[in-house]
């Protein structure tokens, strides 16, 4: 259930940015994706009904066509390459990740490089050259190799550090507790949290808020907050629901 009170400090700050004629860019990344479901169907619908760009990163190794058929008529929906397979090949007391240095680098980039051209040809008309790495983690070492493989940017978690071989487009709002329930977060938690990210690009910084969801994992209080957090700012006249092509640095 959700507690319109709990969302006063975001209309009080987009309110802010309003009387400043200032407009803060927003954007939407769910990971995980792989086939057509009823937790997808609900997820295109809430976006679509509310004309919010969608991103969505699907695990070449385990797609198909299935998905591209379902995708194919979604004008407002694109496809990022979300590493190969989301396989852990880290040790047992190691963060998850499948693209570390565990393995030799022309592996990885090589399955990198599979996911790319697989994607591109199943989804030719919203495929986007951006690799989410699965867990949100890609050895460093790897960065450099990614514009060879066609790559346009990255999107991983956390604020965005400036100069690296590869622009980053990021994401900053999980809304899942992934170290609780498994489910939507406190949605006070979720709003003080986009406030603060807004208070700082009010502040200066010019990078754009990515909002990430896992559609497969959303229990009701992930539904309910999404579809509160779209009905705050959709159509409020100092927010705008941004495209991820329209975000990719030249």
């Amino acid at each position: 259930m959700t507690d319109m009170t709990s969302w006063e400090p975001l209309r009080r700050e987009l309110d802010r940015w309003q009387a400043a004629g200032r407009v803060a860019r927003l954007w939407l990344r769910d990971d995980d994706a792989i086939e057509p479901t009823p937790d997808l169907e609900r997820l295109l619908a809430s976006s679509g009904d509310n004309e919010v760009p969608l991103t969505l990163a699907v695990i070449p190794g385990l797609t198909g066509e299935a998905l591209a058929a379902r995708l194919a008529g979604e004008a407002g929906v694109t496809v990022a390459v979300h590493g190969w397979s989301h396989s852990n090949h880290a040790g047992p007391e190691r963060r998850k990740q499948e693209l570390g240095s565990e393995r030799p680098a022309e592996i990885v980039l090589g399955e990198l490089g599979d996911g790319f051209r697989l994607l591109q040809r199943l989804h030719p008309a919203r495929f986007l050259p951006v690799l989410v790495p699965p867990w949100n983690r890609i050895d460093a070492t790897l960065i450099p190799a990614l514009p060879d493989l066609g790559f346009a940017a990255l999107s991983v978690y956390g604020r965005a550090r400036q100069g690296g071989p590869i622009p980053l487009l990021n994401t900053h709002v999980d809304i899942i507790d992934w170290h609780g329930t498994r489910g939507g977060r406190s949605e006070a938690d979720l709003v003080a949290e986009l406030v603060a990210e807004l208070r700082d690009r009010f502040a200066g910084s010019d990078e754009p808020i990515g909002v990430l969801t896992h559609h497969l994992v959303h229990d009701a209080a992930a539904w309910d907050f999404l579809s509160a957090l779209f009905a705050a700012t959709a159509q409020h006249p100092a927010v705008h629901w941004s495209a991820a092509s329209a975000l990719l640095k030249p």
